[in-house]
């Protein structure tokens, strides 16, 4: 009897051991397969990328499952990362990112990779080429520090203006040495920037505001930039908040951007103007 107690037991015990093993295993395997969660926060063109990513089979295969939410307002979107209300943002040039940070030292972002160039360009409704603007005309340019050094930058590359030799990222027209055609210049919200055309003689204007007033810069423009050592801070990128950048999720992001499925879908589906840029950040410093 007391043999077949003792048999009993150690039938219950291996029994016991087997379950809690086949436990430890499906939990660990339920853990391993369970889907990094990533709050991505955009906007305009950016935003329907970053839905149609949300989507792809390449996410999925990466275990992302990915929630993109807009925020129209770039400070405000800024805002939320540096707030952690949104894990990552993509809409930024290094040199907006790097404005931003300059006036919030405390809520600092932290750029993860690079993503692509998207020109900006000089537009007009009442001229064909940059040497048809007269002298005298009115430029809209951008009213945020970022985009208005960047578009000084392409006036001066159009050979409309000379900057001093050390301008930066947040240089503004205070820093034009050389105006030989006496431009002037109106400062305008950037979003805005296709529905000035008629008031202006040209306008700077981002390919994401472009596209959405139905313009191409590669064909519309007079003007844009191109992927050079001069553009390479206006590159864009994707961003977290400072401390956040080494998250292998996070960094999972910038592979998934750069992968050709999705670059075939972004080449088609914005004619060519999101141009890729896969580049180590110490490209950008």
């Amino acid at each position: 009897m007391k043999i077949k107690n003792w048999l009993i037991l150690l039938t219950s015990l291996v029994a016991l051991a087997l379950i809690s093993v086949g436990l430890h295993t499906y939990n660990t395997h339920q853990k391993q397969n369970t889907p990094d969660q990533i709050t991505v926060g955009s906007q305009g063109s950016d935003y329907e990328v970053w839905q149609h990513i949300a989507q792809s089979p390449e996410a999925k295969k990466m275990n992302l499952k990915i929630t993109v939410k807009q925020i129209a307002d770039g400070v405000q979107l800024n805002n939320a990362t540096a707030e952690n209300n949104v894990n990552v943002n993509a809409f930024q040039s290094y040199s907006y990112l790097q404005a931003y940070n300059k006036e919030n030292t405390k809520h600092k972002l932290a750029a993860l990779g690079t993503t692509y160039l998207e020109p900006l360009g000089i537009y007009s409704d009442k001229y064909d080429s940059v040497k048809d603007i007269p002298a005298g005309a009115t430029i809209a340019i951008a009213n945020n520090p970022a985009n208005t050094s960047r578009g000084l930058l392409l006036l001066q590359d159009a050979g409309l203006i000379t900057l001093k030799k050390d301008f930066g990222s947040l240089g503004n027209t205070k820093d034009i040495t050389a105006n030989p055609r006496g431009l002037k210049f109106k400062e305008i919200d950037d979003t805005t920037g296709p529905r000035v055309l008629n008031s202006v003689d040209a306008a700077l204007i981002s390919n994401t505001v472009a596209l959405d007033g139905k313009l191409n810069v590669l064909h519309d423009s007079l003007y844009h930039e191109k992927i050079n050592q001069s553009t390479k801070q206006n590159i864009n990128i994707l961003a977290t908040a400072k401390g956040n950048q080494h998250k292998k999720s996070y960094q999972k992001l910038v592979k998934l951007y750069h992968e050709p499925a999705i670059q075939k879908y972004v080449e088609k589906q914005y004619q060519g103007t999101k141009k890729e840029v896969e580049k180590p950040l110490s490209y950008l410093k």
